[in-house]
């Protein structure tokens, strides 16, 4: 069980490193004027969703095999558990929402300014804080 709680823990890193990028690249995409310079930071942030999306994958099946195989999180006690599959919800979302937007700077069609981007990049932080107390603390 360790080594999958490690490599579980390995994943969660590198795909978060993915998820706090990604949205750095937008705030530079939404400030760019340079078509070459565009063209190169669409390169990068596709890349960056690409290898994210195979990160988060082993990231979530090495997460329900402590859950649902060793038992981790169920039982009485652990509402931990419901409150932070509830922001790993989210995070799949905030991943794929991540998709949309790059879609939409693919297609010329973004209407927000970089201010947003750096807003929406702080929202995984507050996320994986989140997640983490829920795991280490087990407040509920």
């Amino acid at each position: 069980m360790l080594y999958v709680k490690a490599f579980h823990i390995v994943f969660i890193a590198s795909w978060f490193a993915g998820l706090f990028y990604l949205p750095r690249i937008f705030v530079n995409l939404a400030m760019e004027t340079n078509q070459h310079s565009v063209e190169r930071l669409l390169l990068m942030a596709r890349k960056l969703y690409r290898f994210m999306t195979l990160l988060m994958i082993p990231a979530l099946v090495l997460g329900l095999w402590l859950w649902l195989g060793y038992g981790i999180g169920k039982g009485p006690g652990n509402g931990w558990m419901h409150a932070k599959l509830a922001i790993v919800v989210l995070l799949i979302g905030y991943h794929h929402a991540c998709g949309s937007i790059l879609k939409k700077f693919e297609n010329g069609q973004n209407k927000r300014s970089h201010k947003w981007f750096r807003f929406f990049n702080e929202v995984p932080v507050l996320m994986m804080i989140a997640a983490v107390i829920l795991v280490v603390v087990k407040p509920f």
